[in-house]
């Protein structure tokens, strides 16, 4: 968004991807994201533009990311877009017996002894991290996440949106989450790598608070309430002021006002693009009919405070579309008249009221069903092992996986 900063609300989109990349026959980590980018960049850059879409990395060599090249006018071809640039990418790891895997957690990574940070351009904002934070745990090394990028011009519009965003959050882990292993055990959570990132800066709490944000509607408001007493917190262990700047900030979704955006960072890796652009077209029509106020005005939507908020988002993070929701006031800013209904059914009925009648024309018409009916991938991973998780049978569920991202299909179970 950097380039286009008076970008208005929903008139274009930034994509993010993050894939691990591991050994083609072990499916262990394999942090060789350097050489991807030096084989196609003769250099070791940390972005690399490859038409409509870029590849980059950000502090682990087991990773890379895909993300639109600027700002998107349409999501309509991206799942097609990023899908070429995984056969590409997968196609160049072939030489050093890699493959990309899909997921938001790798699910027996060990990252305090495989963790690798990058060594490269930006190393000095990597190693700071991990002086401060140890960046050998699961909340730092082993995360893999979509992110949504939405413009705004000016405080209007920022409060707008921030309102709308602020609300739907609760709901992403009910759609999205795809991390139910850890260590090669099922964890208990539907959204495990929520449940570790939440945590991983504890000790400056400033840094991710409650991760939904505070109710917070203009910049001058935003800079006074969050940047600067993250800044004052982390400044004694920062003096050169290194991490003293909006990317500091990791609330589920930040205000990156440099680039004149709101940075949604809940949503889980899927399978394959296809999946993660429906989930992201899904949460962008729920999102705009918030912003156009369809069931609530936006000086309602601002009214509702963090924690009721963040009780429900840890609801979805353990149970995800199964959590059961009873904050009335809550559902009703989506036009639901219940007293209690499961954040799946939320979808449900969101997806019939705003998002799926829409048009035939959307890239989520025909994938979004299924993610509704078969549950998130989460859900989809965990009924695959049948209460056999060992490691032979996660190996075989997620070299499946990889092979739903190489191919650009919907993991429908075993």
């Amino acid at each position: 968004m950097n380039d286009h900063p008076h970008l208005h609300m929903f008139e274009a989109y930034g994509i993010e991807l993050e894939y691990m990349i591991v050994d083609a026959e072990s499916l262990s980590v394999l942090p060789v994201a350097d050489r991807i980018l030096f084989d196609v960049a003769g250099d070791f850059e940390s972005e690399v533009e490859r038409g409509r879409i870029s590849w980059s990395n950000e502090l682990v060599l087991h990773v890379i990311e895909l993300k639109t090249n600027g700002p998107a006018a349409s999501l309509l071809p991206l799942p097609h877009a990023f899908q070429e640039n995984v056969k590409q990418i997968n196609d160049l790891l072939g030489s050093y017996g890699g493959r990309l895997m899909p997921t938001a957690m790798h699910p027996w990574m060990n990252p305090s002894t495989e963790m690798r940070l990058w060594p490269h351009e930006y190393h000095s904002v990597y190693e700071t991290y991990d002086r401060i934070f140890d960046c050998r745990s699961h909340g730092w090394a082993n995360l893999q996440a979509v992110h949504i990028n939405l413009p705004f011009d000016g405080d209007d519009e920022f409060r707008r949106l921030h309102a709308a965003v602020r609300l739907i959050l609760p709901l992403l882990p009910a759609l999205a989450a795809s991390s139910p292993i850890v260590n090669g055990r099922l964890t208990g959570l539907s959204n495990t790598r929520l449940d570790v990132y939440r945590s991983n800066a504890a000790k400056f709490p400033s840094i991710t608070a409650m991760v939904i944000p505070e109710p917070v509607f203009s910049r001058a408001e935003y800079d006074r309430q969050i940047f600067q007493p993250m800044y004052d917190d982390i400044r004694p262990h920062d003096t050169a002021g290194v991490l003293q700047h909006e990317f500091l900030n990791s609330r589920g979704a930040i205000a990156r006002f440099d680039r004149g955006s709101i940075e949604i960072r809940l949503l889980d890796v899927q399978e394959c693009p296809a999946a993660d652009l429906a989930i992201c077209g899904a949460v962008v029509e729920v999102l705009r009919a918030l912003a156009e106020e369809r069931w609530r005005t936006t000086e309602e939507q601002q009214l509702f405070a963090t924690a009721p908020l963040s009780r429900i988002l840890l609801g979805t993070i353990r149970d995800a579309e199964n959590t059961v929701i009873k904050n009335t006031e809550y559902l009703s800013h989506f036009g639901i008249r219940r007293t209690r209904c499961t954040a799946g059914e939320v979808w449900q009925y969101l997806s019939e009221k705003s998002v799926l009648g829409l048009s035939n024309e959307l890239p989520w018409k025909d994938t979004l069903p299924t993610i509704l009916e078969d549950g998130p991938l989460s859900r989809r991973i965990t009924r695959c092992l049948d209460g056999e998780p060992t490691l032979a049978n996660i190996r075989h569920v997620y070299g499946e996986l990889c092979d739903c991202l190489a191919e650009g299909r919907l993991f429908r179970g075993c």
